[in-house]
């Protein structure tokens, strides 16, 4: 439908609706069992006792809410049983509500579809104005719903480095996604993860804006080209609170807000064009970001011209009473909300419930309504919800889970492992007599958060025992626990370590119990005993691989030299054991690359790539340069590359001029093989103190044994601006210095550029 004539279908709507319709298009509904049983336990049944009696009681919840199937199943019921009460308002005139939170995640791709039509069926035959409902959730690898393809997590995607294969996973989710009757992905999350203690660095793209921007840019656009609504979040600077922690007081300087935090969110909106965005939980500066006018209007709209609509993380409208404590009431919660130019309160309405009295009150007014409605309405055209809201069951079935999606996540999975020590164990030949495969991340799925769930995944003690049938001795032990205190299961590790020729250990963390959201680290050693087995496991004089299963930085300074290789799978998604396996057998050559900067201690954090110079120097009197453990950007191969014949052409620009920046890389090793290739800038003197290098371009490569091929970059005048002193963006002249490498510290081509 051309833009116009929408324009006209939503002015004729918004001038037709009531005040109480208006206000039903901003709030969303939800059940689940934390809110449906939880609110009746502690507002009825034990409305009486104390507040830390109530913790205990929500604790109590919250992990029986861990068994997942269990916790769907109820779920589910209670969809079935609520959902008519929840879709229309109204006594008389029944209107349709805006949106639903997570409706169809606990159902198969069939029973989602068909339970979604009949949801749009009922909302479209009994309300009085017939707008279809939105149906959101969540997707960071992944639709969260039951049967859609488990990706690798977000961090192993930004490891691949191969923005194509993340658009490709993107179509697939978008597809899957659409395909079950769900509209609005919450999704993708593009913090900046400059401290890794922080829980949620496994959903994130890294440390760095321009790697971040990029792989933002390819998730929404494959998202939307399929009609899904992409929602990118938490706006702005979510997980670098001090100490690490998630969700903490920001005090940042708006340089480095825009610098850092902002260009992600801003290459979403102006170049992919995503159509929602979710404000973040912190404070910023004093002003909570739910009701953050210069974030949401200032910024976002004016600056960015951002015509979409914006959602709240979950309860964090509440939030503004709550914890902020910048509201006495829900009413005022809600009105600042609104204000500062947030549209729809998530997973459900609490305080925008208050919406009604406020505006008959006076104390907001109905056009601030009208506004926010205008926005929501057209991305309901833009999904073509008003053309036709249904679905097909039968494609659902078909193409959730499908064949070519599960390939395709053992592409990404393959791509995602980052090979960090090899000392020439690796790759494993496969007439080896014995393996001992030992840890608590060996033999169970660890698929990271907002992961989907009742689809076939392969462990690695799986997939090895797959490949090595009939050639090998497989031996297995737990080990320990993956947070226990217990070395009760050291000795039998020991015993099949001692009888085999290479021992395996799969190590890490695991989302909830060690990471993720509301699980910051102060410590990125590996948690409970696991460093002692790995030392344990190293003096039975058996090489010993180690292979991290994990979504963020760890430290290994313990063992790291006592082991012969060290492999980071990442949370490597429902084909993670198969592309493991690849690897550790040379079938696959691994070519992944670290988007985080992997430190030596914690205490260390943070620790980032691109910092400006130090005034004074940048390490410790007790831990002399290099700071870091593993640098960003790196990662090793089974063969070797060479990099030669610089070309920067010309070598002198204006100021809105073009460079061309060329050089050759060739494989010199015995495996065909992936390299990474990373072009960085220095601008070496400026009016603003700039970073020491800032990644500017990169591409993923394939090369023969001995092929060689030519690398061309073309950067613009974008590429050389920063803000100057009165934050407007400029290029000043000098000379600009051009670094091309294998990582941020693996410089193998030095040039440089003048802009006169």
């Amino acid at each position: 439908m051309e833009k116009e004539k929408i324009e006209e279908k939503i002015d004729y709507l918004i001038s037709s609706m009531t005040l109480e319709e208006k206000i039903a298009q901003l709030k969303a509904k939800t059940v689940s069992i934390w809110q449906t049983v939880g609110k009746i336990l502690l507002e009825d049944v034990f409305s009486d006792l104390t507040p830390e009696f109530k913790e205990k009681i929500m604790g109590f919840l919250f992990g029986f809410y861990r068994d997942r199937e269990l916790a769907e199943e109820m779920t589910k019921a209670l969809w079935k049983k609520m959902w008519k009460k929840l879709v229309l308002e109204g006594e008389e005139k029944k209107y349709p509500i805006g949106e639903l939170s997570c409706a169809l995640r606990s159902m198969s791709p069939r029973e989602s579809a068909e339970f979604a039509n009949e949801i749009q069926k009922y909302v479209l035959e009994n309300s009085e104005i017939k707008i279809p409902v939105l149906i959101h959730d969540e997707a960071l690898h992944g639709c969260m719903a039951k049967g859609s393809t488990i990706f690798p997590q977000a961090i192993g995607m930004a490891s691949t480095w191969n923005l194509e294969l993340i658009y490709q996973v993107a179509t697939a989710i978008g597809k899957e996604t659409r395909s079950r009757g769900i509209h609005q992905v919450l999704s993708p999350t593009i913090n900046i993860a400059r401290d890794p203690r922080c829980g949620r660095t496994e959903e994130t793209y890294g440390e760095d804006p321009y790697l971040a921007s990029r792989m933002a840019v390819a998730y929404i656009k494959g998202v939307q080209e399929q009609g899904v609504i992409a929602t990118p979040k938490h706006f702005a600077a979510n997980f670098v609170g001090d100490g690490g922690r998630d969700s903490y007081p920001i005090h940042f300087s708006e340089r480095l807000l825009r610098e850092v935090y902002f260009p992600a969110f801003k290459a979403s909106i102006k170049e992919a064009g995503a159509l929602s965005l979710m404000a973040a939980y912190n404070s910023l500066d004093g002003i909570p970001c739910s009701s953050n006018k210069w974030l949401l209007t200032d910024v976002l709209r004016k600056e960015w011209g951002f015509k979409g609509y914006v959602v709240s993380d979950y309860f964090s409208v509440l939030h503004l009473m709550t914890k902020h404590k910048v509201a006495e009431s829900k009413a005022e919660a809600a009105r600042l909300a609104l204000e500062a130019g947030l549209d729809m309160e998530l997973p459900d309405s609490d305080c925008f419930e208050e919406m009604i009295n406020l505006v008959k009150g006076g104390k907001l007014s109905e056009e601030t309504i009208n506004e926010a409605v205008r926005r929501i309405l057209g991305v309901k055209f833009w999904a073509g919800l008003f053309d036709n809201p249904f679905v097909d069951p039968d494609y659902a079935e078909r193409v959730n889970d499908c064949a070519e999606h599960r390939e395709l996540a053992l592409r990404v999975a393959r791509e995602s492992i980052v090979l960090l020590k090899n000392e020439g164990i690796l790759p494993l030949s496969k007439d080896i007599g014995s393996i001992a495969v030992i840890g608590p991340n060996a033999a169970v799925p660890r698929l990271g958060g907002y992961s989907g769930y009742g689809v076939k995944i392969v462990t690695p003690l799986e997939e090895i025992k797959n490949k090595m049938e009939n050639k090998a001795k497989i031996y297995f032990a737990e080990g320990c626990g993956l947070n226990d205190t217990s070395k009760s299961g050291f000795d039998e590790a020991i015993k099949i370590a001692q009888k085999s020729d290479v021992a395996i250990l799969f190590v890490g963390n695991s989302v909830p119990e060690t990471e993720g959201e509301q699980r910051d680290r102060h410590n990125l050693n590996l948690p409970g005993v696991q460093e002692e087995l790995i030392k344990e496991i190293c003096n039975t004089n058996t090489p010993v691989i180690v292979v991290l299963i994990n979504g963020s930085a760890i430290t290994m300074m313990n063992w790291i030299d006592k082991v012969q290789a060290v492999i980071e799978a990442w949370y490597p998604g429902e084909e993670g054991g198969n592309a493991i396996a690849d690897v550790l057998f040379g079938d696959y050559n691994p070519g992944g690359k670290l988007p985080i900067t992997f430190p030596k201690y914690s205490s260390q954090l943070p620790l980032y790539y691109n910092h400006k110079p130090s005034g004074r120097v940048d390490d410790y009197v007790d831990l002399r340069s290099p700071q870091y453990l593993f640098p960003f950007g790196y990662g090793l191969s089974y063969t070797e590359f060479r990099y030669s014949n610089l070309r920067i052409t010309p070598e002198e620009i204006p100021m809105d001029g073009e460079i061309t920046i060329t050089f050759e890389v060739e494989n010199i090793g015995k495996y065909k093989g992936d390299e990474v290739v990373q072009l960085y800038l220095h601008d070496e003197f400026a009016s603003v103190v700039r970073p020491v290098k800032e990644l500017k371009r990169f591409k993923r490569i394939t090369l023969a044994v001995g092929e060689k091929k030519t690398v061309s970059f073309k950067l613009d005048r974008r590429d050389l601006e920063f803000l100057n002193i009165d934050m407007e963006p400029i290029v000043e002249p000098g000379r600009f210095e051009v670094f091309i490498g294998s990582s941020s510290e693996d410089i193998r081509l030095k040039g440089f550029f003048i802009v006169k």
